[in-house]
Formats: C-alpha cells, sequence, structure tokens
C-alpha cells in the first residue's frame, strides 16, 4: 500500500502568483482605500485553501472576520454575516437582531472592522448565498473603498446555471475598479505529478481521472489504496472505511448537518459516538472549531451524506429537529435551517411549521427569492392543508416570485390561489387575485390575457360592497392602460381609485393612483409626490415602481437631469430591497440615458448587464437590446439586427407603444445608416399609424424624422415640427447633452460649416457609418479636403484598427491583462473585452498573443505620433 498523507501536508502548488496579488490588494486596503477580491473557481479547486493560506500568513498583522453561506436546500438569510456577528458582537449583532436594512448592515461592518486596520473579510461559498446577503454584497462593494479593509468573496462558478442569481451580480461588481476577479485554475499536470511522486501512484492517470482539481487529487491520494478510485466519491468513501465503526457512524451522523455542526448538536445526533471525535478529525475529513466541526470539503460531505442508510439518514434528520427547536441559551430557532431538516425528514408537520415562517422571515430582509423557495417547500407537503390556508400560501408564494421576476412561477401560484379561492366561493379574494394575476401576466408580455384579467377583477369587485379590493382592481385597471399607451384611459381608472382609495382612507392604494397619472401626464411633481409618501410609508415596492415610472417618463420627455436625479438613488434603493425586477428596469433606463449623452462604453457596459439576465419581464430586455443593436449600428459593427430582431420579437407581440418605440426608432435608424430606405418605410410604417392615433408625438416626430431623412414619401400632421430649423434642433441636442443626435441634426442642413462640424463630431464618437453619410453629402457639395470613410488614424493601418483598439493592442503588446489594461484606459474590464474581441476578428486571430503577433508584423505598434512624417498625411479625396 503506498504511504499516504493528509491534506494539510501536501501544500500549495501554482499558488504564488495568487498569494501575491492577494497581498498587493491589502497593501492598498491598509492605506485606506479598501478592495474586494472575488476569488471564483470550481468546486474543489482550492478557494478555501488559498484563502485560508493568506489569512493565516496575515493573521499576527490583521483582523480576520470570516463567515460562509449554507448548503441548504434553502440558505437562511444574512449567513455569512451572522457568523461574523456570532464572534464580533456588537453593533453589527444588534443590526441583525434587529432584523436591519443592507445599509445598515454594511455601515456596522465597517465600522467593526475599523478597530484594527487593516482588516480583512471573508465570505465564503456565496454561490449558496439569499437574496439579502447578494443585496449586502453589492452595497458592501460600493462602500468598501472608504475602509482599510480587504474583502475576500469565493464562489464556485461552474455551478452557476444560466439563471443564478450571483452571475448578475458578479458581472455588475466585476465593472467596478475596486473590485477584482481572480480565478484558481486547476493544477497543471506538472503539479500533479510533483504531488503524485511521493505515493508511487501513475501521475497520468491520476491527472486523467482528476482533471487537476486539487481536492479530488488530494483525496485520491489520501486514500491510500493501490490505484485510483473510479470516481471521487469512492475516494472520500474509501478513506471513511478507514475509520472504526463508531468513528464511521459518528461522521455519517455530521454528514447530515450542512456546514458547521455546533458541539451541542453533535451529542444530540450522536452521543452514543461522540468520544470518536478525535478520532474523525485526524482522519483528515474534518475540521475542528472552539465551538464545532465541520467537513473540510463540502464534496466529502455529500459524498458520505449519499452514502448514509436511507432510515438512519432520517433518524438523524429528526434527531436534527428536535435538537435545534430546543437549542440551548434560549436563542431563536433558525428557521431556514429546521425547515431544511424537517424535509430532509419527511416531518410534513415540521415543513408546514418551519418553511412559512422561514419564508415570511426571509421576506422581511428583501431575501425574496429564498422566500419563494421556502413557500414552495411547504407548498409541496401541504396537500392536507385547508384550501383557504393552501391559497394564502401560493399568494405569498406568487408575491415572492413576481419580485425577483420568476413570472411562471408567479403565475402558476396565483391561478392556484384563484382556484381555491373559487372552490370556497371567495369572491372577494377571487377578484383581488384576478387583479394580480394580471399584473404578473403584462411582465412577460401575455397583453391581452392581462388585459382580460384587470377588466374580470373589476366587473367582479364592482358587484360587491365597494373597498380597497375594487380601488386596487381600478388603480391596476388604469396601469394596463397606461402599459399600453393609452393614457387619457389611464387617468379615468386611475382617478377612480383615487376617490375611492381617499374615502376608504387607503394612502398606499392613493399613492399607487397618483403615481400613474403623474406618469402619465409627465408631472414630476406629482411623482416626486408619491415618491415621497410611499417611503415614508415604507411601501417598498411602490416605490420602486415609482422609480420606474419616473426615470422612464423622465427620459421619454429627454429631462436628463431629472432622470439622472433619481437613477442611482432608484437603482441603490431596489438592490438594497431585493427588488430584482424594478432594479433590472432602472439599469436598462441607465444604459439609454448612457447612449444618447454619448457614453457609449458605459451603455454597453448597462446593456449588457441586463441582457446576461435571463429573466421573463420582457421591457427591461427590449430596451437593452434596442440600446446594444443601435450602439453596434451607430459604430458600424456587427449584429445590430440580431439584437434589434430580437427586441422586435419581444414587443411587437404586445402591441404596446412604450415597448414598440424603443425598437422601432433604433431600426429605423440603423436601416438609415444603411441606405436602406424600404427598411425605413418598413419600420415606421409599424408604428406611426398608432402613435398618431394615440397621440404620442416625441414618438410621432422621432418617426418623422427618420422618413425624411431617408426620403420616404408622408404627408405630415400640420403641427409637425420644420424639418429645415436644423440650427434649432442641434441647439437643442446640444443643451440636452446628446452630442450624437446634435450632429445628426447639423448634418440635416445643406452648407458646408455645419456638416464639417457634423462629420468632426461624428469622428470622435466614432460613429463610422453616419459620418460616412455626412463625408458623402460634402462631396456631393462640392467640397474638397473632406477625408473619406474611415478616420486618418484608422484609414493608416491594414486592418482599420480605431484608435482606442491601437492603445489596447499596444497594451497587450507589454503583456498587461484586461484589467490592467482598463485601470490605464480608464474604462471598465467590460469595455476592454469588447475592444479585444473586435481586434482579434479584425486581426483574423484566436488567441492574444497571435494579435500581438500579427499588430507587430503590420507595424501597428510603434508609437502612434512617429507613424507618419509630420504634415504629410494626406486626408483629401
Amino acid at each position: 500500500m503506498a504511504v499516504t498523507a493528509a491534506p494539510e501536508q501536501l501544500g500549495l502548488l501554482e499558488r504564488d502568483e495568487v498569494l501575491e496579488e492577494l497581498r498587493g490588494a491589502l497593501a492598498e486596503a491598509g492605506d485606506g482605500r479598501g478592495r474586494m477580491v472575488l476569488v471564483a473557481g470550481e468546486a474543489g479547486v482550492g478557494k478555501t485553501a488559498v484563502v485560508q493560506a493568506f489569512c493565516d500568513e496575515q493573521g499576527r498583522n490583521v483582523r480576520i472576520l470570516q463567515g460562509a453561506c449554507d448548503p441548504l436546500f434553502t440558505p437562511r438569510p444574512l449567513g455569512p454575516f451572522m457568523d461574523i456577528a456570532d464572534d464580533a458582537g456588537g453593533e453589527l449583532g444588534a443590526v441583525l437582531e434587529a432584523g436591519g436594512s443592507a445599509h445598515e448592515l454594511v455601515s456596522a461592518l465597517l465600522a467593526e472592522t475599523s478597530r484594527r486596520r487593516p482588516a480583512i473579510v471573508v465570505l465564503e461559498d456565496v454561490h449558496w448565498a439569499d437574496e439579502a446577503t447578494l443585496d449586502a454584497l453589492r452595497l458592501l462593494a460600493r462602500k468598501v473603498d472608504r475602509a482599510a479593509v480587504l474583502v475576500l468573496v469565493t464562489y464556485r462558478d461552474d455551478e452557476l446555471e444560466r439563471m443564478h442569481p450571483l452571475r448578475a451580480v458578479v458581472g455588475e461588481l466585476a465593472t467596478g475598479d475596486i473590485v477584482a476577479r481572480m480565478r484558481l485554475a486547476p493544477l497543471s499536470r506538472d503539479a500533479v505529478a510533483e504531488l503524485a511522486e511521493p505515493h508511487g501512484v501513475d501521475a497520468n492517470e491520476l491527472y486523467d481521472k482528476t482533471g487537476g482539481n486539487p481536492f479530488f487529487v488530494v483525496e485520491a491520494l489520501a486514500t491510500g489504496v493501490d490505484g485510483i478510485p473510479e470516481t471521487v466519491r469512492d475516494a472520500v468513501l474509501a478513506r471513511a472505511t478507514r475509520l472504526s465503526p463508531a468513528g464511521r457512524s459518528l461522521l455519517e451522523a455530521i454528514a447530515v448537518v450542512p456546514q458547521q455542526v455546533e458541539l451541542w448538536l453533535l451529542d444530540a445526533l450522536a452521543s452514543d459516538v461522540a468520544d470518536r471525535l478525535d478520532e474523525c478529525v485526524a482522519s483528515g475529513m474534518l475540521t475542528f472549531e472552539s465551538t464545532g466541526v465541520a467537513f473540510r470539503h463540502e464534496l466529502a460531505r455529500l459524498a458520505v451524506e449519499d452514502s448514509v442508510a436511507p432510515q438512519r439518514r432520517l433518524e438523524l434528520h429528526r434527531r436534527a429537529v428536535a435538537a435545534l427547536v430546543g437549542a440551548p441559551g434560549g436563542d431563536v430557532p433558525d428557521l431556514a435551517r429546521l425547515a431544511h431538516h424537517a424535509e430532509a425528514a419527511g416531518d410534513i408537520d415540521g415543513v408546514l411549521r418551519f418553511a412559512p415562517a422561514a419564508a415570511d422571515r426571509a421576506a422581511s430582509l428583501g431575501a425574496y427569492r429564498e422566500a419563494a423557495a421556502q413557500y414552495a417547500r411547504a407548498l409541496r407537503f401541504g396537500a392536507r392543508l385547508p384550501a383557504a390556508e393552501r391559497a394564502e400560501l401560493l399568494e405569498r408564494r406568487s408575491h415572492a416570485c413576481y419580485l425577483t421576476d420568476q413570472n411562471d412561477a408567479a403565475v402558476e401560484a396565483i391561478e392556484g390561489a384563484l382556484e381555491c379561492r373559487r372552490l370556497l366561493g371567495q369572491r372577494l379574494e377571487e377578484g383581488d387575485s384576478l387583479r394580480w394575476l394580471s399584473q404578473i401576466l403584462w411582465c412577460p408580455g401575455r397583453t391581452v390575457e392581462s388585459a382580460q384579467a384587470a377588466r374580470e377583477a373589476v366587473t367582479l369587485l364592482e358587484a360587491l360592497p365597494p373597498g380597497r379590493e375594487l380601488a386596487m382592481a381600478y388603480a391596476n385597471l388604469a396601469d394596463s392602460y397606461a402599459n399600453a399607451g393609452r393614457r387619457d384611459e389611464a387617468v379615468t381608472w386611475s382617478e377612480r381609485a383615487l376617490v375611492l382609495a381617499e374615502r376608504l382612507d387607503e394612502k398606499a392604494i392613493a399613492a399607487f393612483a397618483l403615481t400613474t397619472i403623474g406618469g402619465c401626464e409627465w408631472n414630476w411633481e406629482k411623482l416626486e409626490q408619491s415618491l415621497e409618501l410611499e417611503d415614508r410609508a415604507g411601501l417598498a415596492e411602490q416605490v420602486g415602481r415609482t422609480y420606474i415610472w419616473l426615470v422612464g417618463a423622465a427620459l421619454s420627455a429627454r429631462l436628463y437631469s431629472l432622470a439622472n436625479r433619481h437613477l442611482d438613488a432608484g437603482i441603490d434603493y431596489c438592490s438594497d430591497r431585493g427588488l430584482e425586477r424594478d432594479r433590472l428596469y432602472l439599469l436598462a433606463f441607465r444604459a439609454r440615458m448612457a447612449l444618447d449623452q454619448g457614453r457609449w462604453e458605459q451603455a454597453a457596459d448597462n446593456a449588457a448587464a441586463v441582457i446576461r439576465v435571463p429573466r421573463t419581464s420582457i421591457t427591461p430586455r427590449i430596451v437593452a437590446l434596442s440600446v446594444l443593436g443601435l450602439l453596434r449600428a451607430r459604430r458600424g459593427d456587427p449584429g445590430q439586427w440580431q439584437a434589434l430582431d430580437e427586441a422586435w420579437a419581444l414587443a411587437e407581440p404586445t402591441g404596446e407603444l412604450p415597448r414598440l418605440a424603443p425598437v422601432v426608432t433604433a431600426r429605423a435608424e440603423a436601416a438609415w445608416l444603411e441606405g436602406d430606405r424600404d427598411g425605413v418605410a418598413e419600420a415606421t410604417d409599424a408604428v406611426l399609424p398608432l402613435a398618431l392615433e394615440r397621440d404620442w408625438r416625441l414618438l410621432v416626430s422621432d418617426l418623422l424624422l427618420w422618413r425624411r431623412r431617408a426620403g420616404v414619401e408622408q404627408t405630415e400632421p400640420p403641427d409637425a415640427t420644420d424639418p429645415g430649423d436644423w440650427a434649432l434642433a442641434a441647439e437643442r441636442w446640444r443643451e440636452l447633452g446628446c452630442p450624437y443626435e446634435a450632429a445628426l441634426a447639423l448634418a440635416d442642413a445643406d452648407e458646408e460649416e455645419p456638416l464639417r462640424q457634423a462629420l468632426e463630431e461624428l469622428q470622435r464618437l466614432e460613429a463610422r457609418p453616419a459620418a460616412a453619410i455626412v463625408s458623402r453629402r460634402l462631396r456631393e457639395l462640392g467640397v474638397r479636403g473632406v477625408a473619406r470613410g474611415p478616420r486618418p488614424s484608422t484609414r493608416r493601418n491594414e486592418a482599420q484598427l480605431t484608435n482606442r483598439e491601437l492603445d489596447v493592442v499596444r497594451l497587450l503588446a507589454d503583456g498587461l491583462r484586461n484589467a490592467a489594461i482598463a485601470e490605464r484606459l480608464f474604462v471598465s474590464p467590460r469595455t476592454v473585452d469588447h475592444h479585444v474581441s473586435s481586434i482579434l476578428r479584425k486581426l483574423d486571430v484566436q488567441s492574444r498573443g497571435e494579435a500581438v503577433a500579427e499588430a507587430r508584423r503590420l507595424a501597428l505598434l510603434q508609437d502612434p505620433k512617429s507613424a507618419l512624417p509630420s504634415g504629410r498625411e494626406s486626408t483629401t479625396i
């Protein structure tokens, strides 16, 4: 038998660079500029090991606060912060005990770290994080640079499915310069050979079977068997067989409890074999803390738990429930943990007792995704519940799913509740559920069904004595009309809701109706009044809705300063309270505003942040796709129609002007930039009659403008804007801070000077197609000395790289990574990713190294100032 070794004896290989980067980040934090480092990698790659090694190295010089997320079926809210509070206590513990907001939690944590500078905060396994933890993480990332603290966040990136909420969080956090991403790679074949050499095993076979995963490698070596186990599960179980029968029994008891097992809980689970704890710890499979014991690796725990006989596993979970209910010290029971063990034990009464309470607790903390999962858990065991109680659980689940943009699940739940209400003959509750169903159906674009449910709710409730349900049904029907762009009807029904709400003293419904009226009338005073009322009353969901109305209407009216005043506050508000759906709306609006104001890199980043999150609400995606498609069209980049076609496919079936407008104007412009007159006509024909019918004057004006520019014949309304007043239009666009639109207005002139000004501005923006159109018009006027095609700096290189792409490729040649290039050029890493992709495409190469080699061959790496002798560059035709 080969010599075995415990994992800690094998040391860390190929992690020196990672440790050095962490030291550098800590040095910056020590200077008062906090940093956050996201440490990612597949399960078992050694994230915890490298972070622990770094903390051990720094332990004498800094204060270390550590917490981890729970691998429960449904995680406990704010789990890692609770772990930290258990050690730190003080203000942080008080905030958590009081159920404080994410803002209060982060402030308390940063205050705690200031007691010893610098400090390290470790948040492990955030792939298991609940929504409240993710919200706190977002807020912490925004505030960490104000403190002398290094925050290390570990997560498994190989377990993030497409719709995992952590994907969006990581993408958002990584756009800031104070947040760095670090991915741990598996060990190389050479490193595996170094580990395998003392054990007399075939290193190549070991590498091929483990893929270099450090945990798999270490576990395979630690079994001490001849040859390599077929799977890691076999390796873990083979290692467990070396324990005595009592030791294995204790190990199984520990395995049924995710994360750490407190010593008192362990005694309740397996008091008869608790004396074998030292044996289990000595095996290297467990780690021992002063308060409890845990598996060194979660994968090992899962392997052992799965091997436990079903009846014994049930009994252990039952013991865990009994012990946790009577937790020592009078502590409030951990409801999420209790619900987990009750479900695993098949304890129906326990699930129905703990899961709804855990869900309510999660919802109160803004962890709506966890709340939805806990309600679902209760419903799986709730077949015997009375219909009224089941309906209430279904309604709560629907609400939580709606707020986290899980609309299909939200619809399914409320339809189940409707069935219960009808079975019970509860007409009032049935009407209220119909109203809620209408609200949900609108989000994924099921507009016909949504409108029908809204009208049915009003009809049903008007046959009953008037109450808050009818007032809300009126308000919802008004909202349905507003969403369809039917403003007059929206205001009429909102006023009816407002009258009834005021008579009933229903302030929340009154504020809801006031928001709709303010949005339809572009009455900013009413919208801000509604926002203030709702915020003061703690109506978080309505505050999120009002932010959407306020920012969206301000953008439609091109009041960018007003939109900007509320945009960041709205995003922060929705992030802190777990309002995922509303936050996506505001991110999409931020992308649109950045595009309009000439901040195109930011527009691309924000649009991508929305698009990469697969949600069912279609409006944010429509706006983001329109921004991305229009940006590509304006730059002359490929892929604009792919984005615009998807946006149209989402918007067109709804028939709603607010959803159609951003797509149709973008498609008209994209067609104009390509010189496609028929394309402009087709795009505008689809919506212009409806816009005229609904009196959407700005949209009508925009559509008519593109038709005029494309030469499409059109009988214009008598009050249409004078197309010849290009100077006034350009001045207004400049006052609004919209350089591209101002340049296009100048380009409507038939005079040389404004056309030259337009060309200069379009070239500055790298708006190549529009610049080419203006250049052609100048040449048609007989003007000489006009640059043809791309900017001179672009034409100088055979690959047609832009100035910024030349900057990037030269920095690639210097060996800089994308993050460093972003820092050097004062852009986001995602923008650098975009440039690198464009460079690879234009140079027709597959890697960064090949790009540098090709750029060197084309003489693109020299100082741009020395590319041509001064004064010798020709820019004329």
